[in-house]
């Protein structure tokens, strides 16, 4: 049984599986990259480099959109409702937005990093959420990439193959609280440079 349920646009599957410990709302002058979230960079990385794709660098902006959509996830999102895992709630310094499979708030979705920051360009994200308790931060972030892996929409993504096959990720944000990760991607490099490491 898979061990994941993970969104993008309007993929669901279906699974189980857990996190790591609750991550305080981040500011954009401490956006560091967690363990984990340092692991599943390097994870989706040498992925692509298995499908001669260059790495991505990991980006400032994208980060703190990615961490501040995980933390809102942990903290206000209802599983099992219309609004999908790239809706936004209303509690907090952002436009809300129920994002539902039919797409029509997509540009909610894409807005975002120029929203929450001065990144130049759309971001396009991909989620997951886990119940399961995993005993390392290696072992959550190989568990997110397989689930990811297995989902054709989401693996597609990753290494630009369908719809995003003429497009070249130049940037990507890692975001993770408690049982939720997301994933952003970026076709512009990010002025603002990379994250720390915590």
């Amino acid at each position: 049984m898979n061990r994941c349920l993970a969104f993008l646009i309007l993929f669901i599957i279906p699974a189980i599986a857990f996190c790591q410990p609750p991550s305080n709302e981040a500011t954009f002058e401490n956006i560091c990259l967690t363990d984990t979230e340092q692991i599943l960079l390097k994870l989706i990385n040498e992925y692509r480099q298995q499908n001669r794709l260059k790495p991505i660098t990991a980006s400032r902006s994208l980060s703190y959109v990615a961490r501040i959509h995980a933390y809102d996830l942990s903290e206000n999102f209802k599983l099992g409702s219309s609004c999908n895992m790239h809706s936004w709630s209303a509690k907090g310094k952002w436009s809300p937005c129920c994002y539902t499979d039919d797409h029509k708030k997509a540009r909610c979705m894409w807005d975002k990093p120029r929203e929450l920051t001065n990144y130049p360009a759309n971001g396009y994200e991909i989620s997951f959420f886990t119940s399961y308790k995993y005993p390392s931060a290696e072992a959550m972030a190989k568990d997110i990439l397989e689930g990811w892996k297995k989902s054709n929409s989401h693996n597609e993504v990753i290494i630009n193959k369908g719809v995003w096959k003429d497009i070249q990720w130049e940037a990507i944000g890692i975001g993770i609280s408690e049982n939720y990760a997301t994933v952003w991607f970026g076709e512009v490099e990010d002025p603002l440079g990379k994250p720390c490491k915590e």
